[in-house]
This record gives C-alpha cells, structure tokens and sequence, in this order.
C-alpha cells in the first residue's frame, strides 16, 4: 500500500539537540543528525562559541563525544577564551569525550593543481573520530581550509568530496564560515551543499551593538525564519524567541496585596490575581517608584520574596527616599533575611538583549514571587519601540509562565493622553493604574484610578493619592459646585462637612431632651391621673360599702318587725313566709 505525505509511520528527520537556550526551539529539536550544517557570519559575531558550545552540550548532556578540528586557533587558545564561559575543556579531553585538533596549513605545503587532494585530511580527522567514538565534528573556519586556493571549480569539488565523506562518517557537522561579498560566505558555495544553514550577525544601531540569528534554511524540517537577538554572557549564548515562551501559562486564583488597603478595595477587595502582570503608568513625580516601594515592603512582610529592578535610581537611594513615607526597606535585606533583592543598572550600559537575558537570569537565580521593574521607558535608548515592545512581551511571558506577580512602571508621554505610554505594552498587562496630577486652586494634586483590570470586578471611582509620613493613603475625590475638589479645598470642605456634622449633632441631642423632657411631663400626668383615680375609686368603693351596709340593717329591722308583730316572716326580697315556714297553702 502507497504511504501518503501524513502517513504516520513516516519517520521524521532525526535531529541532535545543540543545549543552546533558545536554539533548539527555534530549529524544532536541534541541528540534523549525521548531516552539516553551516554556521555563517561576520567577525565576531559568535560562530565558534556556538560551535563549542554544541560540542560541550553534547559530550556533558547528551553523551555524544565531539571533535573540534581548527585552522586558526591552537588548542590553548580555544581552552582559554571559553574558561569565562565556564566551560572546562580539559576536563572533557581528560575523559576522552572532547578532542580539539590544531590543523595548520601553510601555502609552501601544497601546489594549486587540478584535483585538491584532502587524504591527508580524512586520514586525520577518521582517526580523531574513532579515537573517542565521536557523534560531534565541528569545522572552524572552511576558509581556513581553503584559504590557499583561488580556483573555485577546485573548491566547489572538494567541498563536495569534504562533504560525502562526512555523511559516510555518520557524524553531525557544524562548520563556520566568513560573510562573504554580498553573499553568506566568502565562496558563496557552502550554503548549498549544507543541510542546515544559520546566519549570525553582530551590527551597529545607534551606538549600540546588538546579535542577531537566523536559520536561512533547514532540509527536511520546518523552522523558525524571523531574525531572532541573542547575547553572549558568562553562561554562554542565549536565544529568546517570542515563540520559545509558551503562551499557556497558569492562572491562579489566588489574591496577594498592593500594599495599599484601599487600592485593594478598589481591585475587588482583594488586590492583585498572583501571577498577573500590573502596568502603573504615570508622568514624572506622580509616585510609580513610591507605589511599587510598598508593594514590595507588602511582599516582604508577608514572607515571600521581592525583586527590584531599578533603571534609575540605586539601592540606597530607594530606601532612602521610601523611608519618607515611612517605608522601612532595609529590614528585608538583613543577613539570612533577604526578601528584598535590588537589581540597578543605567539603561546603556548594554543593549536590550543585553538587559532581558540579564533580567531573566536573575530572576532564575532568586526565584522571587514578586518582580518589579522601574521603569520601562529607560528602555527607549536601548532599542525602537517595536524591539522594546517584543522585549517585553517576551518578559511578560517568562515571569507569567513561572507564576510570578510583575508590576511595571511606566512614563506617560501626555498627561492629557493616558494610554499613550513610552514602551507601548498597555495591551499586553492584565491590571492597568494610571496616575495623575490634577491642578487646581493653586495647587498641583496626585490621583489614582483603575483603568482596567481582567478578571475581576474593580471600581471606576477617581481617587486622591496623598503621601505622607504614615505611608499613601487614597482618599475620596469631593464633588462640589465647580468639580472636583482636592488638596486644600478637600480639607476645606471636610472641615465645612465636620462643622455640619457638629452642629446636627447637636441639633439631634437638643430634640432629643426635649423629647425626654415630654416624656417625663407626661409621664407626671399620668401618674397623677393614676394617683386621682385611685383615691377617686376608694371613695366611690367605701360609699358603695356603706349603702349595703344600711341596706342589710333596714332588712334585718324589717323582719325584726315582722316577728313583733307575731305575723307572717317577711323575706329579704318581700316574700311573706307564714309562722309555720309553708307558703300559706292548705295541705
């Protein structure tokens, strides 16, 4: 049966992975597996520190041995320019997982004829591969190897022939290479018997230099065909593509502090999602560095770990000026109770590569779970606002993908237009704060309101931002006739409202002794209309007595009477009751 092109017993290409942060995900995996592969580029721009880096990853991680064949650097040389690195390179010949072959060649030691004979070669570099059982074999540089000759039918066959018997050798080449004349390389041949081609580049923009990579092409693979920036530091090469990030990051529900009790309450009541990233943009002197100084005494205190990356102003300088409004920052750096981590340095003192590899680094060092960086719009020397954004977002993503909090301060560059921001990422954050200064009556005043924040039900009331001795505080934005009132017209109408109160309290406590007054006069009535009523029935009761007390003397005087008489006993009602007790009838 016809296997089609989705077939899924179809192998893919295999591909050994180089150990370069970002390189691999860029290539989908790493470099072809027993193929070559060109690395190409200008002085300086890193080829032979990517290739020994290839080589040590995998001889370290992989368990691949590798040989690094040189036409332009001793072993000595090499050794020493990658010990800053880190990389200990004896150690790796010591335990026969690396061997670095110095191959000099001299114009005197061969002739320019038809056929360039590469026996020699081979011979030398088989024997270097069986030696140690290498999967790895790095070139470096091709010129090096052609220098000598001019011919370039000559160069072109025998970089067929070079390349054949590699493949046969089963061995995953890089080979570095010269920019060339307008082309990739000096010959402009290497890049088309290569499987794998990735160009370097180090430029000049505005006084400031800055790394560039690219994969040209890659046989029988997809791969990532922007330019991407990458930097050289003490662990290496870094590569940070935007699609090395992943963009399905977590996302907690859990709720952390502000540090301001009454910005909380403006946020749902609970402050800021963890993991979220927060933008507070504002003009200068509005108090951005005063609001992320107590986010970051916030965290501290609550025993988790806060970094502060300052573009502005140093360390002592912050926590001097933060114990203005009684902010006690140098608590959180004492010994065995660093919660607080300082990070200064000028905006161009490196490039903007430079600064996020820096930043990422760190930030993997002390794994805090608040980040804060003051402020963004340093940034604008060191890059267009197009690599600043993507700079960003690539920061963004790495702190989110490791749950971290970030707050980010920002310069507005119109205070009439709020969303106007210098490094343009207000769409990218999840909880906008914009700060402004309102003046009026004479006066220039602070306010603070929520502009957006996702996820959660958050106020769209204006507040007064005061900072004093006893911290920030918002407060209420009073309405009057004329607008808004603050500053001093705030006070003022609070002491109006205060007096008000006063006098309405007293107004309430003057009704209500009135009232009791009533109520205690009414409450005399009463009882003297109880007392009135008492003596008025006890009078009414013993007449009462006394006319039944006569009524029974006049009937007790009736019968006594009755019986004088010797006649008929009279009842107490008038009945005649005869002497014999009957009723007077005849029996």
């Amino acid at each position: 049966m016809k296997k089609t092109a989705t077939s899924p017993s179809l192998k893919e290409l295999k591909k050994s992975p180089t150990g370069i942060r970002g390189l691999d995900e860029i290539t989908g995996g790493g470099l072809p597996t027993g193929r070559p592969t060109l690395v190409c580029g200008g002085t300086g721009c890193g080829k032979t520190l990517l290739a020994m880096e290839f080589l040590v990853h995998g001889a370290s991680e992989y368990g691949e041995p590798g040989v690094f064949m040189a036409f332009e650097e001793t072993a000595e040389e090499l050794t020493q320019n990658v010990v800053s690195l880190g990389f200990d390179l004896k150690a790796l010949v010591a335990r026969k997982l690396l061997l670095i072959d110095y191959v000099q060649i001299e114009r005197y030691e061969f002739e320019e004829t038809g056929e360039y004979d590469l026996e020699g070669l081979f011979l030398r570099l088989g024997h270097a591969i069986d030696s140690i059982k290498a999967k790895r074999v790095v070139l470096d540089t091709i010129e090096g190897l052609f220098a000598r000759l001019s011919n370039h039918a000559i160069v072109r066959e025998a970089l067929h022939r070079l390349f054949r018997w590699l493949k046969e050798k089963d061995v995953t080449v890089i080979m570095t290479g010269e920019r060339g004349d307008g082309q990739l390389t000096r010959y402009g041949l290497e890049e088309y018997v290569s499987d794998c081609v990735i160009s370097l580049d180090h430029r000049v923009s505005d006084q400031g230099t800055s790394r560039r990579l690219r994969v040209v092409k890659y046989r029988g693979a997809t791969h990532g065909t922007d330019e991407y920036p990458f930097l050289i530091d003490r662990e290496g090469i870094w590569i940070y593509p935007v699609t090395s990030v992943p963009a399905d990051h977590p996302t907690p529900d859990e709720r952390i502090s502000s540090g301001i009790e009454r910005l909380d309450a403006m946020l749902g009541g609970k402050g800021y999602y963890r993991g979220s990233s927060i933008l507070l943009s504002g003009m200068a002197g509005t108090g951005k560095t005063s609001v992320a100084a107590t986010f970051a005494d916030a965290t501290s205190r609550s025993g988790k770990r806060c970094q502060f990356f300052s573009f502005e102003e140093s360390p002592g300088q912050i926590i001097r000026n933060m114990s203005s409004i009684g902010l006690d920052l140098m608590q959180w750096q004492k010994k065995g109770r660093i919660n607080l981590q300082f990070q200064t340095v000028r905006p161009f003192e490196c490039g903007l590569e430079m600064h996020l590899a820096r930043t990422m680094r760190l930030v993997a060092e002390f794994e805090p779970q608040v980040v804060i960086v003051d402020q963004m719009s340093g940034l604008e020397t060191t890059g267009t606002p197009l690599e600043i954004k993507a700079a960003m977002m690539r920061l963004i993503d790495f702190l989110k993908v490791r749950g971290i909090t970030a707050l980010y301060t920002d310069l507005t560059t119109d205070g009439g237009v709020p969303a106007l921001t210098e490094s343009a990422i207000s769409s990218l954050v999840d909880t906008w704060l914009i700060l402004r200064d309102i003046e009026l009556n004479g006066e220039r005043n602070r306010s603070l309101h929520v502009l957006k924040s996702r996820g959660m039900a958050h106020s769209n009331q204006v507040r007064e931002f005061v900072m004093s001795e006893r911290g920030i505080e918002l407060k209420d934005i009073y309405m009057g006739p004329s607008g808004m009132l603050t500053g001093s017209a705030r006070v003022a109408q609070e002491a109006r409202e205060r007096a008000q109160q006063v006098i309405r309290n007293e107004e309430m406590e003057r009704q209500q002794l009135d009232l009791k007054r009533k109520h205690d006069t009414l409450e005399g009535q009463i009882s003297a209309l109880r007392a009135d009523f008492s003596a008025e029935e006890a009078r009414i009761e013993r007449i009462i007595s006394h006319d039944k007390q006569r009524e029974h003397s006049l009937v007790k005087d009736e019968v006594a009477m009755g019986r004088s008489r010797n006649h008929d006993i009279v009842k107490p009602v008038g009945s005649i009751i005869p002497r014999n007790g009957r009723n007077g009838r005849k029996s």
